[in-house]
């Protein structure tokens, strides 16, 4: 058995299993154990009553959260002249087109967190499937990576668009903030990112929809929200 450290344990003695946590309580509780040495993200995990595996029930979308994430995202822009020169422009970390496939490819360059491409680059870029894909790298129009709009979504990117998505087992986990951020901008971001989830109910999703909320910093336990 994995032995915790002693921040651990003592974040863990300040939750009362007994009690009922509100949203705003969990995250303020969260928000006062204690620290790492380092700024630790603060997430939160939604296990949904839906099933993944059935195309009618996927829970997906992008949101600009008020106080982004804390974490400044490098952007990979694939495109051609004027649009390449709109995301260079806009922020991106890096803009290019078939020159990059072998990079990728032969390199293993991976030092972007977020790609973005216009619709013509798709075809080039579908090349790439099996090395971006697993990475959860690949543009998707769903998450607005692949548009004509470059500049747009970088910016956005660049602001705090984070993309939400249910894994295998049905929980969407998602970043809120920096544990710096204090309690009130957490709570703020926790309630836009929970208000997109509920609006993104599919239809097809029977019974109890938000069946548990847990939110956590980094290293440290998590306090279930109850509803």
């Amino acid at each position: 058995m994995k032995k915790r450290s002693k921040k651990y344990q003592d974040s863990v003695k300040m939750i009362d299993a007994n009690a009922t946590y509100d949203a705003k309580s969990a995250i303020e509780l969260v928000e006062k154990m204690p620290k790492a040495k380092f700024d630790e993200t603060i997430e939160v995990h939604f296990k949904l009553g839906v099933d993944s595996k059935h195309a009618d029930q996927q829970v997906r979308g992008v949101i600009v959260l008020p106080h982004g994430t804390g974490k400044t995202q490098r952007v990979l822009v694939f495109a051609r002249g004027p649009k390449a020169d709109e995301a260079q422009a806009a922020g991106a970390d890096f803009v290019g087109a078939e020159d990059l496939i072998p990079k990728i490819e032969k390199e293993n360059w991976f030092d972007y967190d977020v790609i973005v491409a216009t619709p013509d680059m798709m075809g080039i870029i579908g090349r790439l499937g099996k090395v971006l894909g697993p990475k959860g790298l690949m543009p998707n129009p769903k998450s607005g990576t692949v548009t004509m709009d470059v500049a747009k979504a970088v910016q956005e990117i660049k602001a705090g668009k984070i993309e939400y998505r249910l894994d295998k087992n049905n929980i969407i986990h998602c970043p809120i903030g920096k544990a710096s951020f204090g309690a009130q901008k957490l709570i703020e971001n926790y309630e836009a990112l929970y208000e997109a989830i509920v609006k993104a109910k599919p239809a097809a999703a029977k019974g109890t929809y938000i069946q548990n909320i847990t939110v956590a910093s980094t290293m440290g336990p998590g306090v279930d929200i109850k509803g």
